[in-house]
């Protein structure tokens, strides 16, 4: 017996409002990622539900769907008597994180030297040119983009999922920080130097080299992003998101 689709020879229309919620869904977490990845919901913020559904333009429905997603991303924290903030990551926290990440993506250096192709270097150069640009226009969200993007494909270029899944569900709790510590203008010298460095070890097929310098690029950050919580523990109004 043939169904509803071969009959028609369209969709079953019971199916296409699941997929357009799943849209709505999706992009909604990816703005909410967006607004606290560059500081306008900053650490410790109080989520209020009614400002965010007129700014997205959407129900409480699928506010409070995401917002449960990105509570077990560890990206926002729901408490059931004061409601919804963004989370606001320990000096602790903070070290150890980039400490593991540092490891993360030294490793995949490695892989990713043995096992990337040819474009996928010319992706990577691109992306970097592509970065350079967005700092000579002082554009810290554009540059952020393709930095995170270069790192993003080093990772998938290791072709390891395991590694792979580690590195997504670590790095989403951090890329606030790793946004915020390309604030200072030397900073973001030094961090083109050093992608500048990572794709001569790539076109080299140099693993250890690479290794060693994304470790070093994630403590430095690590570094320079204690600085900054410190001076803000000491002066509130020094840092602003």
């Amino acid at each position: 017996m043939q169904n509803t689709e071969e009959m028609s020879g369209q969709p079953d229309a019971r199916l296409m409002p699941k997929v357009e919620r799943q849209r709505l869904h999706d992009i909604v977490i990816d703005h909410l990622r967006g607004f606290i990845t560059e500081g306008v919901l900053a650490p410790g913020t109080k989520l209020n539900e009614r400002e965010l559904c007129e700014t997205l333009g959407i129900s409480r429905t699928p506010l409070r769907e995401a917002l449960k997603v990105l509570a077990v991303e560890g990206l926002i924290e729901i408490n059931p008597n004061r409601g919804a903030s963004v989370a606001r990551m320990s000096e602790l926290e903070i070290r150890e994180t980039f400490e593991l990440m540092s490891g993360i993506e030294a490793f995949a250096g490695e892989l990713a030297c043995e096992r990337i192709t040819a474009q996928e270097i010319e992706d990577i150069k691109a992306l970097h040119y592509a970065m350079v640009v967005s700092k000579n226009q002082n554009d810290l969200p554009g540059y952020y983009q393709r930095n995170r993007a270069i790192h993003d494909l080093i990772n998938l270029a290791a072709r390891n999922s395991a590694l792979r899944q580690v590195y997504l569900s670590l790095n989403r709790r951090i890329h606030a920080l790793r946004f915020l510590s390309n604030h200072q203008a030397p900073k973001w010298d030094r961090a083109l130097h050093d992608h500048e460095e990572m794709i001569e070890a790539l076109q080299a097929r140099d693993g250890k080299r690479l290794s060693s310098i994304l470790r070093h690029h994630l403590l430095e950050k690590r570094d320079a992003l204690m600085l900054l919580v410190r001076d803000e523990s000491e002066h509130p109004d020094s840092i602003r998101r």
